[in-house]
């Protein structure tokens, strides 16, 4: 037999119901053949509607029509059956247990290829051709197959739930809507998906933007662990180029390498830290925009609308204000004091090596904490400060155990000494200030000038090179009753502030900023 024959009258002897050879093969009146059995079944099902159709054109016939065997079709089918072809669709075409079935199937179930919103029904690929060729089944929702297509039918009036109520937030049908939820905000199924469409976009959309930040940030920590490690090599480095000058430094150089690879460590550990946090959040929300872009596909309005209030709420987003790198050269001051105690190997063995311990575990790249505001969150910071002799302008008493500078008329009984100002009405502290710190001065009478300074800040000039806020190495707040002058390198500020005989000066020695913080008493 002709091969094209064959395949033709394969198509010809196949039941479009159980998708198998025809067995008795009937022909009804639009001129559609099945199985005898198969087409008794399918109008069975339908003898309550007293409306009998074709499960593949939807001609109706009425009455029932009486099945005749067709023996030319028959033929056909034993002849076919000679040939030992067979029209079964391969296995992995039937339904399992998780799949979604035809409804139309006799026997053996096929998978199903499509559901139909209108119908009811679930549908293989052969048994939808209908609503594809018949111009009324065109008209149908169409949706991918589901198992729940029950739910999208009125429990109590059996009609399709086509309207949503606000009120009550569930779909209800057109009798709902003159029964139980008279007088309720509603509006169409397809109108709330709409809306909601657009409500799953904004949130795609932030979520999109919280992963692009986050992943700035992911990317801006990384960069600081590279410059933190090279940072802490170089300070390292340099400090073990000290063991060369003096055997009596070497055990000192290990303290600070110790010092310095140790909170390197818990720098880089800390930012690994949010880092890790950083990605997992990263990871949640992109599974969140997953499970949102496919509920904003599902076609169901029923099953969108009954699983969009089950979605996972946003947790709570890392605040990108925290993660605030600071202007530090991480360990680049450790490196430059390092380099000093080479000139001046009396100092380091006096107080400088206390003062590089300092400056490594004050080493602080993430300011995780916000600033302080209040004067009690200053004060968390406070230092007592000490003025230093050695440095004291000869016109300033010094009392209260060096805490109190009183200007007077008459030369005070100081030694000479090379850190003394010669020329301004000045006098630095004992203490050398790193980290956070916090201090409040009292002043009385016509004013006070408030500082910090460098160290190396001169003192043989005149004012305009020595005196505080004229200069690169200084930084001056001058009081004067209600009259307030911020200074640095000969630039003048007016600072506002109330009329005030105490003042508060934070210094943030990491950051590389000064705060002053004025308050009347």
């Amino acid at each position: 037999m002709d091969p094209k024959i064959i395949k033709l009258d394969k198509e010809v002897c196949t039941c479009s119901i159980c998708l198998d050879l025809l067995k008795d093969p009937v022909t009804i009146p639009c001129g559609h053949s099945y199985c005898m059995n198969c087409i008794k079944t399918h109008w069975d099902e339908e003898e309550e509607k007293k409306l009998h159709s074709c499960p593949q054109c939807g001609q109706t016939f009425r009455p029932r029509p009486d099945l005749v065997k067709s023996t030319m079709l028959a033929d056909l089918v034993e002849e076919l059956k000679k040939t030992g072809l067979q029209a079964a669709p391969a296995d992995h075409c039937y339904a399992g247990p998780e799949d979604v079935s035809c409804d139309v199937c006799t026997g053996r179930k096929l998978k199903a290829f499509k559901s139909c919103l209108v119908c009811l029904v679930s549908y293989c690929e052969k048994h939808l051709q209908p609503h594809y060729d018949v111009a009324q089944l065109k008209k149908h929702k169409l949706v991918d197959p589901s198992n729940k297509l029950k739910e999208n039918i009125c429990s109590r009036h059996n009609e399709v739930m086509k309207i949503f109520c606000r009120t009550d937030q569930q779909c209800i049908c057109h009798l709902c809507l003159m029964d139980e939820h008279k007088g309720h905000e509603t509006v169409s199924a397809a109108a709330e998906i709409t809306e909601r469409q657009r409500e799953l976009e904004v949130s795609r959309l932030n979520i999109q933007q919280r992963i692009q930040d986050r992943e700035k940030d992911v990317n801006l920590l990384q960069q600081e662990v590279e410059n933190i490690n090279v940072s802490a090599d170089k300070a390292v480095e340099d400090n073990e180029k000290i063991t060369e000058l003096i055997r009596l430094m070497e055990k000192r150089s290990s303290d600070v390498k110790q010092k310095v690879r140790s909170q390197q460590r818990t720098e880089v550990s800390r930012v690994k830290e949010l880092q890790e946090k950083l990605e997992q959040e990263i990871t949640a929300l992109k599974r969140n925009d997953t499970e949102l872009k496919k509920l904003s596909h599902t076609e169901d309005h029923n099953q969108f609308l009954h699983n969009y209030p089950s979605l996972s709420p946003l947790s709570e987003s890392t605040d990108s204000s925290s993660i605030r790198i600071s202007p530090l050269r991480y360990f680049e001051d450790v490196t430059e004091a390092v380099s000093e105690v080479r000139d001046e190997l009396q100092d380091v063995l006096r107080d400088k090596w206390t003062n590089i311990s300092l400056m490594v575990t004050e080493v602080d790249v993430l300011l995780s904490q916000p600033g302080p505001k209040t004067r009690a969150e200053f004060l968390k910071y406070s230092h007592e400060i000490t003025l230093d002799p050695n440095t004291a302008y000869r016109l300033l008493l010094l009392s209260d155990g060096n805490r109190k500078a009183t200007l007077m008329s008459q030369h005070q009984s100081y030694s000479s000494h090379p850190d003394r100002f010669t020329v301004c009405e000045q006098v630095l502290s004992r203490e050398s200030l790193t980290g956070r710190c916090y201090w409040e001065v009292e002043w009385r009478g016509k004013g006070v000038d408030v500082a910090v300074a460098y160290k190396n800040v001169s003192r043989k000039e005149n004012w305009s090179e020595c005196g505080f806020g004229c200069n690169d190495k200084s930084w001056s707040l001058r009081c004067y009753k209600n009259n307030f002058t911020f200074s640095y390198n000969k630039v003048q500020t007016p600072v506002s502030g109330p009329q005030t005989s105490r003042v508060g000066v934070y210094l943030d020695h990491s950051a590389g900023f000064q705060t002053k913080l004025m308050e009347k008493i």
